[in-house]
């Protein structure tokens, strides 16, 4: 499989990650008009993209490049899963340059997903520390 990394979506790839987002119980509801804001507000987007320029993998972060990123939205295009797209996006997340300083590096994941990440060191071992979190009513 042939494919290139990108830091920037065009419009037409933008309209693939809202379909993308379609497949998944986690972003189903996203909207065109929110996606175009979220992908403003992210302070680095990695896409991966095949020979026809067309969206097979995305991932954002959103960091201070000092002390703390946190890594959202890891998807692959479900007909590109299980021929280690997943693992290069990845690979791009935690060799981007401008990561490298950073003292740690976040992600949410179900159970399932934990022996994928754990090959980048990352680890649900976070001691005393609990999520918490509040939805706009």
């Amino acid at each position: 499989m042939t494919y290139r990394i990108v830091e920037q979506l065009s419009e037409n790839q933008i309209l693939q990650l809202v379909e993308l987002y379609k497949n998944e119980f986690w972003s189903k509801k996203r909207t065109y008009p929110d996606v175009v804001k979220m992908l403003a507000a992210s302070d680095l987007i990695i896409g991966l993209v095949d020979e026809s320029e067309q969206l097979i993998g995305f991932t954002r972060i959103l960091t201070d490049f000092v002390y703390r990123a946190t890594v959202y939205d890891v998807i692959i295009k479900p007909t590109h899963r299980k021929i280690g797209l997943g693992v290069k996006l990845m690979d791009a997340v935690i060799n981007h340059p401008q990561l490298s300083a950073v003292e740690l590096v976040a992600l949410y994941c179900l159970p399932e997903m934990i022996p994928f990440y754990q090959r980048w060191r990352f680890t649900n071992e976070v001691g005393e520390l609990q999520l918490m979190h509040r939805y706009k009513q």
